[in-house]
């Protein structure tokens, strides 16, 4: 190999690298088999989440794995592999992921890291069934109103049981 070469997979690998080092989450799945309007809507369902899909040669991801001290994942990278990788919503590529894995059998979701640490298929169809951010914000919300709420309908009870008596 001439080192013109070496020199452009060295980037490569590091580039995947510095990926896997800075997103929130990674997710690895097998495409073969989709069609073009599968992969499409795919693409465009991640890139509308901020979510980035790459198809990379395996023996870039194990290198760039091993760079990013996630060499666990190297069992996931046989045969055609992509990886979807997310720098903002650490759920979201586990939730778009599986949601099309569901409705195309061709998909397969092999594996990932969410946060750091190394998810199963197991954890990510788990991380999937969480609702979004907003979901979460709305939930969250939802809870800390409650007491507030309960509050003022005592009160308005107590203002009305006055107003009754006078």
């Amino acid at each position: 190999m001439s080192e013109a070469t070496i020199a452009v997979k060295a980037q490569q690998v590091e580039e995947v690298a510095n990926k896997f080092k800075e997103a929130t989450s990674s997710v690895v799945v097998d495409v073969r088999g989709l069609t073009v309007d599968q992969s499409n809507s795919l693409r465009k369902s991640l890139r509308e989440e901020g979510v980035e899909l790459k198809v990379i040669k395996n023996k870039v991801l194990t290198r760039a794995a091993e760079a990013a001290d996630l060499s666990d994942l190297n069992d996931l990278f046989a045969g055609p592999s992509a990886v979807a990788f997310s720098n903002e919503d650490a759920i979201a590529p586990a939730r778009i992921l599986k949601k099309y894995a569901d409705e195309i059998d061709a998909l397969e979701i092999k594996g990932g890291v969410i946060d750091g640490s190394i998810a199963s298929v197991e954890d990510i169809n788990k991380y999937a069934a969480l609702p979004d951010r907003d979901g979460l914000l709305s939930m969250l919300l939802s809870t800390l109103q409650a007491p507030i709420r309960n509050v003022a309908y005592a009160v308005k009870a107590v203002s009305d049981a006055k107003a009754e008596e006078a």
